[in-house]
């Protein structure tokens, strides 16, 4: 459901079936809905100077704001594009607004006792931002006007909804929360895509590691929850719930293959034999389908297949251990992206002279741009384009702060590796491996690689270089994170989410040293060797730079996109998932975190789901993770620049003290 009504110059159909005034029964209801999400649903508004309530044609009206301009107030679609903000608050904010606008959706569920029961839920748009009196009114309205036989449920669109009916009684107001209508739901889009393969399910990841040596592009993998070393294949099906910010879907995303959660498919490959079976897979966001096939149909390699992604040349010459907030985004090809992006964000920071605003400056039709959204959610009135600009950097200075650290270069590997015979004569034969495509041998060849370098003496000089540039501070307290930073990241076609390693419970700086080479040799783990080689991307030109940093102890962590990821066109929203603790069990899957999105324009956010707790954070911490979200969104016009649309990844973490920390940024994969 859109959060604001968008105009649009499309012709209406010949027939229109809307109903004036009169009682809503469940046939007229059919007649008249749409289906959204695999639910019928049917756009109404209460028109309180008439004291009715209209019941839209789901075909000819998308958008309630269309019918209301149009067709009440006798106006044409070019009045309305031309005042359209100004139009949407006055009927999504206006404390005393003549309209109220709502969608009612027709849903079944089992009662105590088993049986089937069909009621339905009303609810609002997501930035509508009705007080609670409005809201009981609302609920009475549509009450007095449904078959009474059909229960009615008030679904509150955003936490604010959920803050006001807190004082009201359910008695008079029964309701549903967002995450107890849709958190059961049979199946759920991850990412969005279609794929004809063959579908292989696994029902533990014991099967899956048993057959995954003969698993091929073509090849449509299922199973309750797919492993983060999954390999490269047609699509992913998921049976457990999972959130689309996991490992797996987000190389879904980079990998541009369909991913969903299909809790009935053990029922569905019973039913219609589709084990081993051919089959046509669409992940929609209106729909999740699996097809079989009758025969094998006639497939031709994917375009990655034969993909050849060029690295520009890495920086070897000697380069010093340098503190994060010493980086630019330049300093990617000597130290690695995610050290390289740490920094740029360090200096937006710290200047302030960055311009945070682009993405709000973008055209959204029939809007110029969203300054003025933008000003308001700034606390603004009508301010000046460098005023504006001085707000944002302000608002994102004042709201995270960056990680400190080191950052080791390319060039301290290079010179590990080159210290050993034994590991140079390793890569020799590896790079004839893979010049040879002899992938047999790949394996074992990585794996014995990757043990010399974790028991290969770190040369003096390097070691020296390693301690001496590690403030002596910084190591106070113990535990250090040692985190990867390779040039064989997050690229066009290639994000290696999940693929190399950082190890997070580092025990001063004794540790170090092992916990270094560990992140050197991930480089060289068989699975980031193989999906490096299906791209093109040579071994010569890869590396692997090293950030240290201090163990922040977290209240709260997690992961925000600067996007919707099942919702490709919506511009508004920033989808946030977050658990107790730090960020690594939410990207490691080993916990099912809450998930909220955070409306950027408008303001207000929803909960989506409380995985794997039983309520959601307090309205403060609610509060404080919109004003990351919209953090997180202004820093979306610096670092996707100049196509600032581009969504970021972000990790970040709220520590003990109060303070959100990004220990992360980077391209999200789409």
């Amino acid at each position: 459901m859109s959060t604001a009504a968008l105009s649009t110059g499309a012709p209406e159909p010949a027939t229109d079936r809307t109903v004036v005034g009169e009682n809503l029964s469940l046939p007229l209801f059919r007649t008249l809905s749409g289906v959204l999400a695999g639910h019928s649903y049917l756009k109404v508004v209460i028109d309180r100077a008439e004291a009715t309530w209209h019941l839209l044609d789901t075909a000819a009206h998308p958008f309630h704001v269309n019918y209301i301009a149009t067709r009440v107030l006798g106006m044409d679609l070019a009045e309305l594009d031309a005042a359209l903000d100004e139009f949407n608050a006055s009927v999504y904010m206006d404390p005393e607004r003549r309209f109220l606008l709502g969608v009612l959706s027709l849903h079944t569920d089992e009662d105590a006792e088993g049986r089937e029961r069909t009621f339905l839920v009303l609810e609002t748009t997501e930035a509508d931002t009705m007080h609670g009196e409005l809201l009981e009114y609302f609920h009475a309205f549509v009450r007095e006007r449904v078959d009474g036989r059909l229960p009615l449920l008030l679904k509150p669109a955003n936490h604010g909804q959920e803050e006001e009916l807190a004082a009201i009684s359910e008695q008079r107001v029964p309701r549903i929360l967002s995450h107890e209508l849709f958190g059961t739901r049979t199946r759920s889009p991850l990412n969005l895509g279609e794929a004809t393969g063959r579908l292989r399910w696994f029902r533990t990841v014991e099967e899956y590691e048993a057959a995954a040596a003969g698993l091929g592009w073509s090849d449509i993998v299922a199973m309750p929850c797919l492993p983060d070393d999954v390999q490269r294949v047609a699509g992913f099906v998921n049976t457990a719930p999972i959130t689309p910010l996991s490992h797996t879907n987000v190389l879904a995303s980079g990998w541009g293959i369909p991913n969903a959660i299909v809790r009935d498919l053990e029922q569905l490959v019973e039913k219609d034999g589709l084990d081993g079976a051919w089959v046509r897979y669409r992940v929609r966001e209106d729909e999740i389908s699996l097809e079989r096939l009758e025969q094998a149909p006639e497939l031709r390699a994917p375009a990655w297949h034969q993909q050849r992604i060029r690295l520009e040349p890495p920086g070897l010459e000697d380069a010093p251990v340098l503190s994060l907030h010493r980086l630019r985004s330049a300093d990617r090809d000597r130290y690695g992206t995610k050290a390289a992006n740490l920094g740029e964000l360090h200096h937006v920071l710290d200047s302030r002279t960055a311009d945070l605003t682009a993405f709000y400056g973008r055209p959204r039709p029939p809007r110029e741009d969203l300054y003025g959204h933008l000003a308001s959610r700034l606390g603004l009135v009508t301010p000046s384009a460098a005023e504006l600009r001085a707000a944002a950097t302000s608002f994102v200075a004042d709201t995270v702060e960056a990680p400190e650290g080191v950052a080791l270069p390319f060039s301290l590997q290079q010179r590990f590796l080159t210290s050993s015979p034994a590991l140079q004569q390793g890569i020799g034969k590896l790079k004839m491996a893979l010049e040879l495509d002899a992938t047999d041998v790949l394996d074992s060849l990585c794996l014995q690689i990757q043990h010399l370098i974790r028991h290969t003496p770190i040369p003096d000089s390097v070691s020296r270089e390693i301690t001496r540039a590690f403030p002596d501070r910084l190591a106070e307290g113990g535990r250090l994170v040692v985190r990867s930073s390779s040039n064989a990241e997050d690229l066009p076609g290639f994000s290696a989410a999940g693929v190399y390693d950082s190890v997070t419970s580092v025990r001063g700086t004794g540790e170090l040293p092992d916990a270094v080479r560990q992140v050197w040799a991930s480089l060289l783990s068989p699975r980031s060797v193989r999906l490096r080689h299906q791209v093109g991307i040579s071994l010569d030109d890869t590396y692997m730079g090293v950030i240290i940093q201090v163990y922040v102890p977290a209240a709260l962590g997690g992961v925000l996109v600067t996007c919707n990821p099942t919702r490709r066109e919506d511009f508004r929203n920033v989808y946030l998932n977050c658990s107790p603790g730090s960020p690594e069990q939410v990207v490691e899957g080993a916990v099912l975190p809450q998930q909220y999105l955070y409306n950027t324009v408008e303001g207000g956010g929803r909960t989506v789901a409380l995985g794997s707790w039983s309520e959601g954070l307090p309205a403060g911490t609610r509060a404080r993770l919109a004003d990351l979200s919209l953090t997180g969104r202004l820093l979306q016009s610096h670092f996707s620049a100049p196509e600032v649309d581009e969504p970021l990844d972000i990790e970040w973490l709220l520590t003990d003290q109060g303070d959100f920390r990004l220990v992360q940024i980077r391209p999200y994969a789409l």
